[in-house]
C-alpha cells in the first residue's frame, strides 16, 4: 500500500508474487517441453510449428494466471477505484455506505446504497498488516468524506 499527496493505492501482495512465479514456472516449463519433444517412442515427430503452438499455449496459461495479479484500489478525498480480475468502478464516496471487511471473507468489500457491494480484491486476508493498513486509510478517507 502506497500513500501519496492523500490517495491510497493498494494491491495485493502475496497474490501478485505467486502469480508472476506461476507464470515464469508455467512458459519455462512449455518452453523446455516444446525444445525436448522433438520425437516420441510412438513414432509421432513434433514439427517446428507444433513446438511454437506448445510455447505460445504455455503464454496464454500464463496471461490467464497473471490476471490474478491485476487488482488494485486506489482511493483519494474525492471517492475510490475498484480494479478487480475483469472490472473496473470508479465511485464517489458518497455512493459507499460502508467499507467493509466480513469475517472469514477473502477480501474487502464496498457496501453500496440496496444491500449491493462490490468486493475489493486488492486487499486480501492473506496479507495480514498490509491489508489492516488498507482498511485502516481507506476507512479513514471514507469518514473524512462522509463528514463533509
Amino acid at each position: 500500500m502506497t500513500t501519496t499527496n492523500g490517495a491510497v493505492v493498494a494491491r495485493p501482495r502475496k497474490v501478485l508474487i505467486a502469480a508472476w512465479i506461476g507464470a515464469v514456472v508455467i512458459v519455462a516449463l512449455f518452453t523446455v517441453i516444446a525444445v525436448f519433444l522433438t520425437s516420441t517412442y510412438t513414432g509421432v515427430y513434433f514439427r517446428l510449428a507444433d513446438q511454437i503452438a506448445l510455447i505460445l499455449i504455455g503464454l496464454f496459461i500464463a496471461g490467464g494466471l497473471l490476471l490474478v495479479a491485476r487488482p488494485r484500489v486506489r482511493a483519494d478525498a474525492e471517492g475510490i477505484e475498484v480494479r478487480n480480475i475483469i472490472t473496473t468502478h470508479r465511485l464517489p464516496w458518497s455512493a459507499v455506505e460502508r467499507v467493509s471487511f466480513p469475517d472469514g471473507a477473502p477480501w474487502a468489500r464496498l457496501d453500496l446504497a440496496d444491500d449491493e457491494y462490490i468486493h475489493v480484491m486488492a486487499v486480501q486476508a492473506v496479507d495480514g498488516e498490509r491489508a489492516v493498513a488498507a482498511m485502516r486509510e481507506l476507512r479513514a478517507l471514507h469518514a473524512a468524506a462522509r463528514a463533509r
